[in-house]
């Protein structure tokens, strides 16, 4: 007689996708929103620049930045708020929006400290650039993971790529006075991949006829890689990066670098 325990039991009559069938489709998800402080300015519309950070050493150096305001955040509703702190902080789940005046030109940075799924990627990139958020320039912070990138990466050195929308190189070529926006780092090697809110933020720049930069760096954490971001963004962005203390974040990598939570959250980079 046959062991129902351990006989290998009969196959199913159903594919696994014709189960589905017999489930009530789940409740779409509520649309993510921008909320500022009412009401708005108007020249928050149209920043001269705006720098988004999702790679984790772009997190912490942006964080540091003491002269930035914040002025609004990006709210995505699945993604709750509890254990969240009441000042910014880079434990917490948010995608904050600041202001920082840079030489009498208006500057917006979003930190966007929280998952994006693939499936909302162009929502999110739609809501910040080119509808309520019309910038002259973007730069998009991210990282890069070895297996996106077409040959060998040392996890003992720091490198960075950038990719320009098709506006971005035409002003180089016009040989616009600001541009490139990112100097100091080669182009992305060809056969190298760049997904997820990265790569959706880049096409709506170049979807909207916007100068767009995505500038990826390598390794995901790490002083070095910190160093090497505070370099791009000092040479070539932003003055105010000057007075961020390098060993200051030495320090604060040392006491979160560890938290897996925040840099190791594989959803970040999908």
């Amino acid at each position: 007689m046959e062991d129902v325990l351990t006989e290998i039991p009969p196959p199913s009559r159903f594919f696994l996708e014709d189960l589905n069938n017999f489930c009530p489709p789940s409740p779409p998800l509520p649309s993510p929103f921008l909320l500022f402080a009412t009401p708005k300015p108007e020249k928050f519309s149209r920043p001269s620049l705006l720098i988004i950070a999702l790679s984790s050493p772009s997190l912490q150096v942006l964080h540091h930045v003491s002269s930035k305001t914040l002025v609004g955040t990006l709210i995505l509703p699945e993604i709750p708020f509890s254990g969240n702190s009441v000042e910014p902080s880079l434990k917490d789940k948010s995608c904050n929006i600041y202001a920082l005046n840079e030489a009498d030109n208006l500057i917006m940075i979003v930190s966007v400290q929280y998952p994006v799924t693939a499936e909302r990627s162009h929502t999110v990139a739609k809501l910040l650039i080119g509808e309520q958020i019309i910038p002259e320039k973007v730069l998009i912070l991210d990282s890069i993971r070895s297996n996106n990138f077409r040959g060998k990466l040392s996890p003992d050195e720091a490198f960075a790529f950038k990719l320009e929308s098709s506006a971005e190189r035409k002003a180089k070529a016009d040989g616009h006075q600001d541009s490139p926006l990112v100097k100091c780092a080669d182009y992305l090697p060809s056969g190298s991949v760049v997904d997820g809110l990265a790569a959706a933020l880049l096409s709506r720049c170049q979807l909207k006829k916007i100068r767009g930069t995505l500038c990826v760096s390598w390794p995901e954490a790490g002083i070095s890689v910190i160093s090497l971001v505070i370099s791009l963004l000092l040479k070539d962005v932003l003055s105010g990066v000057n007075h961020i203390n390098v060993g200051d974040l030495e320090e604060e990598f040392l006491k979160l670098g560890r938290n897996k939570d925040f840099l190791l959250d594989s959803e970040l980079y999908t």
